[in-house]
């Protein structure tokens, strides 16, 4: 099995579509309702020349299944007695077939679950593993270790789902995810979907592969969508060609995904028959970055790592197309020496002028650094790829990434959000572009939530944000004791360039209100009733002197500052800010 090229059967979910004339079944349920279709399905494909099936289980876990253990149970057994009475008149082999395991809490692990998938069929007798259409690596180092323990004699192959540009849907390249797994005990890696046969090739000719048994099932090329339906309409002999190339290259497993039916695996079998033609004059692609000019840094960062305290400051962009209001307050806060503006991506889901675009101007016109937070509410892979390039190129240089507040519930069914990406993940997917795409990098930042009921919890995640290439975090503000206390144990634990959060306090409506409805803020009474029967410039000056205070007080924990501007009063931070230097300056 390991000395020549073993060809799968093609997608199963596509060609079950076909066939199938009960609406609405999904193809893992079949192995129960429709078994006679589910057995017919492999014999056409080893008809055609598989000599290795798939279980009809992608999709089942007890995640998708909503906890239904005894159900799970039930699918995988129906579906391996199919596979394997189909496969025993051919001689041929049966993985079992393990999808991704998406949707977890906090508190669920991707091995437990895959742990409890891999048992039932390790019970059946099963000794071939196939986990596919892998967009991370997330217990599958573990799973091939607990496989192995189990059954050391098991052949277990490990396959990844990229896009064309060779980036998974969590941002993560092709070549990174081969990386992560080199260590462990699978015994092939792959590339399996997404991915049509002649993209799926010169991605494997970028990669360095050797010392890898290769893995590659392709889709029938891309789909087309007509009257609600999905179609693949890929030339079976063009998709032999492909796979006879990939042979060629060196790939030792090939088959189908989505859209390859028994023609395909046919045409693949007669290609692969007459022996691949070799690829010798074929140049590999360099990965390497862009034949560039000198990448422009940000005085913002130099300074950072010069050791100087910064000064951020937000500032809400507008809510229409009017940004005079905006570009005037930039020009007031840059003379007060504010280092960098940061700038909101539609903060509580409501749509706003675009933060990016806003960057890039204040960056021409005012010559000065900005900050735009990039959520991962609205945009998927490709917006967040086309942006981060059109930022690249206009000098911005520095990005604060956030998972972003969810669309309202009533506006749900108008507005759609995206989440494609968490903020560690996003995070991860932009460090990768920076070393793989751009001529240098940009410089990310987090949030770091200091009134948050569990800190531990922010702790964990700001150490797996900086493992995935974030430098530094904006705190949010420092308005209690705990949040205080908070900040100290960050500065301590975090490898992590720290931006202190202060807001000021503008009355006590305002106190009360940011306490009781903002995510993430909480006010020390003792401050809100000191702003009780005070007038605006009252409580302007109580608010400089309390920022400025928070400023002083938290000075020795962080890198710099991070104030917000409450009601686009500009003026109000440049006065905290010129009252701060007059403290501090000796």
């Amino acid at each position: 099995m390991k000395q020549n090229t073993l060809l799968f059967d093609g997608g199963m979910g596509t060609y079950f579509s076909r066939k199938n004339h009960m609406a609405g079944m999904s193809c893992e349920m079949a192995a129960l309702r429709q078994p006679d279709l589910i057995s017919e399905i492999h014999k056409e494909y080893l008809e055609a020349g598989s000599r290795a099936i798939k279980t009809d289980t992608f999709a089942v876990n007890r995640v998708l299944f909503q906890g239904a253990e005894d159900l799970v149970r039930r699918v995988i057994r129906s579906a391996w007695e199919l596979a394997s009475a189909a496969a025993a008149e051919y001689d041929a082999y049966v993985f079992a077939d393990i999808g991704p395991i998406g949707g977890l809490s906090e508190e669920q692990s991707a091995f437990e679950e895959y742990r409890f998938v891999t048992d039932q069929f390790l019970e059946l007798g099963a000794r071939h593993f196939l986990f596919e259409t892998n967009s991370d690596t997330d217990g599958l180092a573990e799973i091939t270790a607990y496989i192995r323990e189990k059954s050391p004699e098991a052949y277990i192959i490990v396959s990844f789902a990229v896009q064309a540009d060779g980036y998974s849907r969590d941002g993560l390249w092709a070549a990174e995810l081969f990386d992560a797994m080199r260590c462990c005990p699978a015994d092939a890696l792959g590339l399996n979907c997404v991915c049509g046969a002649r993209h799926m090739l010169e991605l494997v000719r970028e990669m360095d592969h050797e010392g890898i048994a290769l893995s590659l099932m392709p889709n029938a090329g891309y789909p087309t969508v007509i009257n609600n339906r999905t179609f693949y309409e890929g030339d079976p002999q063009y998709f032999a060609s492909q796979l006879q190339e990939m042979a060629a290259e060196g790939a030792a497993i090939l088959g189908g995904c989505c859209g390859t039916m028994p023609i395909h695996i046919e045409m693949a079998r007669k290609a692969l028959e007459k022996g691949g033609r070799t690829n010798a004059a074929v140049a590999k692609a360099s990965p390497g970055r862009l034949p560039s000019e000198e990448a422009a840094e940000s005085l913002f960062w130099n300074k950072l790592q010069a050791g100087e305290k910064v000064f951020a400051v937000e500032l809400d962009s507008p809510a229409d197309a009017n940004m005079i209001r905006f570009m005037k307050g930039a020009w007031e806060l840059k003379g007060a020496g504010t280092d960098i503006i940061t700038i909101a991506d539609c903060p509580v889901a409501r749509a706003r002028m675009d933060s990016s675009l806003l960057a890039c101007k204040i960056r021409r016109e005012l010559n000065m650094d900005a900050l735009p937070h990039m959520t991962c509410r609205d945009r998927n892979l490709n917006a967040t790829k086309a942006l981060l390039f059109g930022l690249y190129a206009e000098g911005i240089r520095n990005i604060l990434l956030i998972t972003g507040d969810p669309i309202p519930t009533a506006e749900r069914d108008e507005v759609k959000s995206v989440y494609q990406f968490n903020s560690r993940k996003l995070a991860a997917f932009v460090t990768s572009l920076g070393k793989k795409s751009l001529p240098g990098s940009f410089h990310l930042f987090g949030a770091l939530n200091l009134n948050a009921r569990n800190f531990d919890v922010q702790i964990r995640l700001a150490k797996e944000k900086i493992e995935k290439g974030m430098v530094g975090f904006l705190t949010q503000p420092v308005l209690t004791e705990q949040a205080f206390e908070n900040l100290k144990r960050a500065h301590e634990e975090l490898d992590a360039r720290l931006l202190g959060g202060v807001i000021p306090v503008v009355s006590a409506k305002n106190a009360r209100f940011m306490d009781s409805e903002i995510n993430g803020i909480n006010v020390d009474p003792k401050i809100t009733e000191l702003y009780e029967g005070k007038d605006r410039a009252e409580a302007e000056r109580l608010a400089t002197e309390i920022s400025v205070e928070i400023m002083r007080r938290i000075s020795p924990y962080v890198d710099g500052y991070y104030l917000m501007t409450p009601f686009g009063r500009t003026g109000l931070i440049a006065g905290i800010l010129e009252a701060f230097r007059l403290l501090v300056t000796p």
